[in-house]
């Protein structure tokens, strides 16, 4: 499906290092442009004020306002005004008089005419700064008057510098703004251009609308799918879960923008302690209160450019795909199929207690032939009616006590399994058992498993004997199965009821038990009840289990 998604205008890397190219262009050159604007102006105020400062300097001068008091004004004054010209780097220095006649002027032909500009604030005795076309040209000038020792305006002086000297200047300026604007974006050019190569890495070359089409196909697929899939991250935290893992693990609403720790999920101790651990686990049995898991579990991996590569989740994370890190489980759910398995061992095991009754009447039988053609009729009464009276007893105490059908068809069937086995079985029943108050099929569960078990763990024993109780008094079935094996470790109590807690069978030396208890467990758990277990010589395992009233069908 990836490869089959084409973008319409290529790469998201590609469109964000254009698009990022031209906002740096644009970006630049609209800073040089204010900069440029931005100097022309400060120059033109520093260029206004430098000439106020030398036409202030040049009107309290002594020498200035002497001369222009005394005769032959522009003689004394000219060499001075082309010093001052020359030294203070300016445009022009001219000294007037009040109407206006120059004393001095770069230009010799211009003395003694009337100065072109504004001297009606000079006249007032007021400083002044203007931009005016005069005989050089377009000038920024400042006006002074001279004054006497009385404070009359007896003279002026004007001192300016051209635009055209201006204009030098900010074309000076003008490489300088252009090379930092190249600079600046060739800077944000390369930054870019790291972006995006970060940026194809991390989509894989998609463009926005292969992206866009690629999560609408992976969000439908994943909420979709009937087994459940989990995603948590290398800080041990939910990053993805879907609809079916919410189900079966009783866990909130999807939500993925908000990661959820682990820690802060009520999920069973089996699976946190996987999700948690980060292993790698194949096909492993994890309960929770009333379901069988398989749960698959391997490192995460980063797919390649154009789909999925084969065996993108790699069971060591190492190597080119380990990018993204944490892991990736899959779940699905088994109670169906352990609820068949269970009836069809039940099944199994009243057929197996039918064959081994068939065998033991087939023997029981011949002989009773044997001694009719022998002539002991009367001997071969008696082992008849003896053999169908223990059946009988075994029958009418439990339907005189518990009235449960299939519990005594089950212990029956067991009864002669375990005589077949060459196994004592002890079976005692008390109480009354309201009809339909516990599952039937539970039930057998239960008892089944437990009588397995015990069976199997007398057999090799030298006593051979297995103890089965029921007794149902004050709102409670109380269970108990007791053999003569060799017991179980104390160590092992909490791990045989806890099959895929750690990714073994189960334990050794336990006497067969291991899934069975596990159904055994999650069996009592639907029930309400509880589960105990003891070691006194043999195995003793007690289940409590609440009565109700007409709670439960007991002919599901």
């Amino acid at each position: 499906m990836p490869g089959r998604v084409r973008g319409r205008g290529g790469p998201l890397a590609r469109r964000l290092f254009f698009l990022q190219l031209a906002l740096i262009v644009i970006v630049c050159a609209a800073l040089s442009v204010t900069s440029y604007v931005s100097t022309l102006g400060s120059a033109r105020e520093a260029t206004s004020e430098r000439v106020l400062s030398i036409a202030e300097t040049l009107a309290h001068d002594p020498f200035v306002i002497s001369s222009v008091e005394g005769s032959d004004a522009s003689a004394k004054l000219q060499p001075y005004a082309l010093t001052v010209i020359s030294t203070a780097d300016v445009d022009f220095v001219t000294i007037m008089d009040r109407d206006r006649t120059r004393y001095t002027h770069p230009d010799p032909d211009q003395l003694g005419k009337d100065y072109i500009g504004s001297i009606d604030q000079a006249l007032a005795d007021e400083s002044q700064v203007e931009v005016y076309v005069g005989t050089l040209g377009e000038s920024v000038r400042a006006i002074v008057p001279i004054t006497d020792s009385s404070g009359e305006v007896t003279a002026m002086v004007s001192v300016g510098v051209t635009l055209k000297t201006l204009s030098v200047a900010r074309a000076a300026a003008l490489p300088q703004i252009i090379t930092v604007g190249l600079a600046a974006i060739g800077l944000g050019g390369l930054g870019s251009w790291v972006l995006s190569r970060y940026l194809r890495r991390v989509t894989l070359g998609y463009g926005p609308e292969q992206l866009k089409s690629l999560f609408a196909f992976y969000d439908s697929a994943l909420h979709s799918l009937r087994e459940g899939l989990i995603l948590v991250d290398d800080d041990g935290r939910l990053v993805l879960y879907n609809d079916e893992a919410a189900e079966l693990l009783g866990l909130p609403d999807p939500d993925e923008r908000t990661p959820i720790p682990l820690a802060e999920v009520a999920l069973p101790s089996s699976v946190s302690s996987l999700l948690s651990s980060g292993r790698d686990a194949v096909d492993e049995i994890h309960l929770t209160r009333d379901r069988v898991l398989v749960v698959n579990q391997k490192q995460a991996s980063q797919p390649e450019r154009g789909g999925f590569r084969s065996g993108s989740v790699s069971s060591s994370g190492g190597g080119s795909g380990s990018d993204f890190g944490g892991t990736v489980a899959t779940l699905r759910d088994r109670t169906d199929i352990q609820e068949l398995t269970g009836e069809l061992e039940t099944m199994r095991t009243l057929s197996e207690a039918l064959r081994a009754q068939t065998h033991e009447h087939s023997n029981r039988l011949h002989t009773v032939a044997t001694l009719i053609e022998l002539g002991r009729s009367r001997e071969a009464l008696d082992f008849a009616v003896r053999d169908q009276q223990e059946s009988q007893r075994l029958t009418d105490s439990f339907v005189d006590a518990l009235d449960e059908p299939f519990v005594t068809a089950l212990m029956i069937g067991k009864a002669a399994q375990a005589h077949e086995r060459g196994v004592e079985l002890t079976v005692t029943a008390a109480g009354e058992l309201p009809p339909h108050s516990l599952d039937a099929r539970d039930l057998v569960t239960v008892a089944g498993n437990l009588l397995d078990n015990a069976i199997d763990a007398a057999a090799p024993s030298e006593e051979r004997h297995v103890w089965a109780d029921f007794a149902a008094a004050e709102g409670e079935l109380i269970i108990t199965i007791a053999d003569s094996g060799p017991g179980i470790d104390t160590e092992e109590f909490d791990a045989i009821f806890h099959l895929g807690a750690s990714g073994k069978a189960a334990p050794a030396g336990s006497g067969g038990r291991g899934f069975g208890l596990v159904l055994v467990r999650q069996a009592v758990t639907r029930l309400g009840g509880d589960l105990e277990v003891e070691s006194d010589g043999g195995a003793i395992f007690t289940v409590t289990l609440p009565l109700t009233e007409g709670g439960n069908d007991g002919e599901q």
